[in-house]
């Protein structure tokens, strides 16, 4: 609906006030699809330039838009191959190439690290870091909560075909209550587990459920009695925590 290919059955769908048939038609999207679906036999410097083409980028100056996206996404070593001749990841390196070759103010990312490696997974982050700004809406459908905390700032959880909860990412990531803690020990994580009401123990790991302050007299007390704490992490993140409230909901 937002690329205005199909109508709502029932509200409007508007994107800067216009329809986003019209918004495209005078601005354009960025748009990276799950699955790359061009004719395999084109080259990746040949359907860069005719994405370019299609996307209204002058001839003059497609060349160098080509090159800047083919080194943003690392693919120089593949761009004189066709396309059929790609890994999974790859192709999908192109496709994002395809989405960073203009400015647009509005960018739709659907599953766009699938088939990425991590180092690419972590450079997509970046990518992402790096096309913010104060007038550009990105959004990106993704089934990988842990990307979603790391790259948004707000959160809708969609389920059965209904919006079922916004979180605001950065304001949750930092809220109080209760959550499930994981705390590894190389010593002393007996006396932790009877610090920690309901804790349980497995090995030099102990999992417990606290607030924050909870949390840090049961650690205070036992660093006195002498355990050595290396990482305390949460078991979850908070967005895989509100998920699974949502889901059992």
């Amino acid at each position: 609906m937002l690329l205005g290919l199909i109508e709502s059955d029932e509200g409007t769908v508007e994107i800067d006030g216009i329809a986003p048939r019209r918004f495209i038609e005078r601005e354009g999207v960025a748009y990276l699809p799950e699955l790359m679906t061009l004719p395999l036999s084109w080259g990746v410097e040949e359907a860069l330039d005719r994405l370019a083409s299609l996307q209204g980028i002058a001839t003059g100056a497609r060349l160098g838009e080509r090159e800047r996206v083919i080194e943003a996404v690392g693919i120089g070593e593949h761009r004189g191959k066709r396309l059929k001749a790609l890994s999974k990841g790859n192709l999908q390196r192109v496709g994002l190439a395809q989405a960073l070759l203009s400015p647009r103010r509005v960018v739709v990312f659907d599953e766009p690290t699938h088939g990425l490696d991590p180092v690419w997974t972590a450079r997509f982050r970046e990518l992402v870091g790096g096309l913010r700004a104060p007038d550009r809406a990105m959004l990106i459908a993704s089934h990988n909560l842990d990307e979603l905390e790391r790259l948004c700032d707000r959160v809708v959880i969609i389920d059965q075909g209904r919006v079922q909860r916004i979180v605001e990412v950065r304001t949750h990531a930092g809220a109080g209550g209760e959550r499930r803690w994981r705390i590894q020990c190389t010593a002393g994580a007996e006396a932790l587990e009877m610090l920690l009401p309901g804790a349980t123990r497995a090995g030099d790991l102990v999992e417990a459920t606290a607030d924050v302050p909870a949390l840090n007299r049961a650690l205070a007390a036992a660093i006195t009695q002498g355990t050595l704490v290396v990482a305390v992490a949460p078991a979850e993140s908070s967005l895989e925590e509100a998920f699974r409230r949502v889901v059992r909901g």
